[in-house]
């Protein structure tokens, strides 16, 4: 896999200054020094929309999307915020409802363990945690998030999580027990 760059969290990585060749392979031609503002390269799109996300702002989250995304989180009929979102607009909405549903805590291990770019292709993986609002219950999970970035937009969101733990945590106390689900407990205020 020629080209793939990992580092341990976003924050570690210093932002691409270089010329055009930082993101092809060979050195620059005349041809790359076109007075263009070239669209931002896949690693610094994630690394904002991982600011984005946690910054809280849902509305600056969906602007790094395009206009039709292709999103995916399986299906979770528990999970309010889990549904499909297609449009930038139903992005943001997707960021709004989770907010409002889930109270952000200190996961167990790093929160962001690896990013790995590879052209367009971006691979996010850490650690998740929260308390579901309704319930009080808390979550605690390990994720994957795959990105794809085409023309400094996010047009690929899939994201690859502990489900169960989630479903869990959003279920009222005569459901919460999902068979193989230890990544639940309730919270001390409950």
């Amino acid at each position: 896999m020629t080209g793939t760059q990992t580092v341990p969290t976003p924050a570690a990585a210093a932002p691409k200054t270089g010329p055009v060749a930082d993101q092809k392979s060979g050195p620059a031609t005349p041809a790359d020094s076109v007075a263009t503002t070239p669209a931002p390269d896949t690693r610094a799109v994630v690394e904002e929309f991982l600011s984005r996300v946690g910054a809280g702002d849902p509305e600056r989250v969906a602007a790094l999307f395009a206009e039709q995304v292709d999103w995916m989180i399986a299906e979770n009929p528990t999970v309010p915020w889990v549904r499909p979102r297609p449009t930038r607009a139903d992005v943001a909405a997707h960021f709004r409802e989770l907010a409002a549903g889930v109270e952000p805590m200190a996961p167990r291990g790093r929160p962001l363990e690896a990013l790995v770019v590879e052209g367009d292709e971006a691979v996010v993986t850490g650690n998740l945690a929260g308390r579901v609002r309704a319930t009080g219950k808390e979550f605690f999970a390990p994720f994957a998030l795959r990105l794809t970035v085409e023309q400094g937009l996010v047009v690929r969101y899939h994201l690859y999580e502990d489900g169960v733990a989630v479903a869990a945590a959003c279920a009222p106390d005569d459901e919460d027990r999902a068979p193989g689900s230890a990544s639940v407990r309730p919270s001390a205020a409950s």
